[in-house]
Order: C-alpha cells, then sequence, then structure tokens
C-alpha cells in the first residue's frame, strides 16, 4: 500500500482545477485514463467485449483521480478516506456490468489507501465522455495528519 500512487496532478483538459478542497474534504474533477495529458484508451465499452479489457483503462482514470486529490495535501496530511466515488462509463447500450467496472477503480484504491480507499460507489452509463474516454472517475475524499 503505497498511499501516494503520483506527485504529479493530472493537467486540466479545460477550465478548471483537477481537484479543490473546503476544509478537510477534497473534490476531484472527472478524471479520464490519460497518462501525461494523452488519452490512452477511448470508448465506447462494447457489451460484447471482457470488462477485463478496460481494467486499465478504468485504474489510470483512478490513479489521475487519487493523484489530483494528493495534490491538494499539505505537508503531513494524507487522505484519510474516500467518501465517495463516481464512476462514469461510456457504454453501448446492452451493457449490463456497470458495477464490475468500477470495482476495478475499487480495487485500486484500496490497494493504494487500504480499507480508506473503499467508500460509497456510484456506477453510471452514459452515451459519451469527454474525448471518447471510455471511462470517468471522480471522488470525494478527506483529509487527516
Amino acid at each position: 500500500m503505497s498511499g501516494e500512487s503520483s506527485s504529479i496532478s493530472p493537467v486540466p483538459q479545460g477550465q478548471y482545477l483537477p481537484a479543490s478542497r473546503f476544509g478537510d474534504l477534497i473534490f476531484t474533477s472527472g478524471m479520464t485514463p490519460r497518462l501525461n495529458g494523452e488519452l490512452r484508451f477511448t470508448g465506447p465499452v462494447r457489451a460484447a467485449d471482457p470488462v477485463e479489457n478496460w481494467r486499465e483503462a478504468v485504474r489510470l482514470a483512478a490513479r489521475n483521480a487519487l493523484a489530483a486529490a494528493q495534490h491538494r495535501l499539505a505537508p503531513g496530511e494524507r487522505i484519510a478516506s474516500v467518501q465517495s466515488l463516481t464512476v462514469f462509463i461510456a457504454a453501448e447500450p446492452g451493457f449490463t456490468l456497470h458495477s464490475r467496472l468500477a470495482d476495478f477503480a475499487s480495487a485500486f484504491l484500496c490497494e493504494e489507501l487500504g480499507e480508506a480507499g473503499i467508500g460509497s460507489r456510484a456506477a453510471v452509463g452514459v452515451a459519451t465522455l469527454p474525448g471518447n474516454a471510455p471511462v470517468e472517475i471522480q471522488l470525494i475524499a478527506t483529509v487527516s495528519n
């Protein structure tokens, strides 16, 4: 359990902050599976494809969300818990395994933060996502010293 997946906050693709903080709460923007600003996976998620085909896309988006949150920490602080995780999935009609894809994000956060990485969660199917991304992840986290 590393607790620090990246010290570099993802680069915004528009006019917004990757994460904002209010007191001990951090809210991330939606994060897609980008690496060094480049979208590494594109959608849509197809019903006939195995969900494992999207594991790395989901994990990369989750890694970006966690990195954005960690970038808002002051020295000596850490992410105490993930309070809420929302996983948006650009899926074709007939895809019904949204929660299985969201499990990849939950597993990543648990690997990084232990039990603190598991909070409430929603897995939401959508028609499209920015840049034709297959997945977008947003989280809310609490901070402690």
